[in-house]
């Protein structure tokens, strides 16, 4: 697969990971904190062409990079959502 669509695959699921994520904070659910926790994984799975810098190095081939952090913090808002809509 060309890069160019890689590339844009990437910012696909990284605009849709921000969209999943302000419904999850603007309408609090358990549907949409699922959904949220889906499209983080899909996004730690697919940001290659657009990962930035190694911030953690597990070896030489894997490491944390700046935009694994999008998908730690989507988990985060998803879990507070997830945790107050139980509480109520």
């Amino acid at each position: 697969m060309p890069i160019a669509t890689n590339f844009f695959y990437a910012l696909v699921i990284m605009n849709l990971l921000f969209v999943s994520t302000a419904w999850c904070l603007a309408r609090p659910s358990l549907r949409a904190s699922a959904v949220v926790v889906v499209v983080a994984v899909m996004w730690a799975l697919c940001n290659g062409p657009i990962e930035g810098h190694i911030l953690i190095s597990v070896n030489l081939e894997h490491g944390v990079t700046e935009s694994d952090l999008l998908s730690v913090a989507a988990v985060l808002i998803a879990a507070v959502s997830a945790w107050r809509v139980r509480r109520r």
